[in-house]
């Protein structure tokens, strides 16, 4: 049996709520940004498979996320609202200009197409952001991600994966035709 569906004045306000987040963001208040979400926060990093739980765990992500992007402009693009979650479909767009990831400031502008994932508490703050993106392309963007279909790419392969390159030229030069991996790899 389907749960009944929440009044539409609650959804508003839970739409309101992430907007006020966002908003927030853009303005760079931290204290704002977490002033929005419940007593048992936490954040969900799904490209780097990171968690980070309780309002210090959220307050950390958001340090790191403004310091590694001082200038982070968060650009709505659709929304999309259910009886549990508000869905965001956003362009995030920034300079590295700060350490991230044990990478440090390249100067270089990311413009990431990113999908967040809003779920709420019992008070109807938020309980959670869960943010789905490609990490590669934001790699690409940085300049530490190179196609290997391209020349440096094919280049850095080599060098950093001289056995699965190896492995790959030899099963191209003795295929195996009935699905079975050959015996001396």
């Amino acid at each position: 049996m389907a749960a009944p569906s929440i009044p539409s004045e609650r959804k508003l306000a839970r739409v309101a709520l992430v907007h006020q987040h966002v908003r927030l963001e853009n303005e760079h208040h931290l204290e704002g940004v977490l002033s929005t979400f419940g007593k048992n926060a936490n954040y969900e990093d799904e490209a780097w498979g990171d968690r980070y739980a309780g309002r210090d765990g959220v307050r950390l992500y958001y340090e790191q996320l403004l310091a590694a992007l001082p200038d982070l402009e968060i650009k709505i693009l659709q929304e999309h609202v259910t009886d549990d979650n508000v869905l965001l479909e956003v362009l995030i767009c920034g300079t590295h200009l700060g350490p991230w990831r044990g990478l440090p400031a390249t100067g270089r502008r990311v413009e990431i197409p990113l999908c967040g994932v809003y779920t709420f508490d019992d008070d109807d703050r938020l309980a959670g952001e869960r943010i789905y993106y490609d990490r590669a392309s934001v790699l690409r963007q940085l300049g530490v991600f190179r196609e290997p279909q391209s020349v440096v790419g094919r280049i850095g392969l080599l060098v950093a994966h001289p056995l699965t390159i190896a492995q790959a030229v030899f099963r191209s030069v003795f295929p195996v035709s009935d699905g079975r991996k050959s015996r001396l790899l």
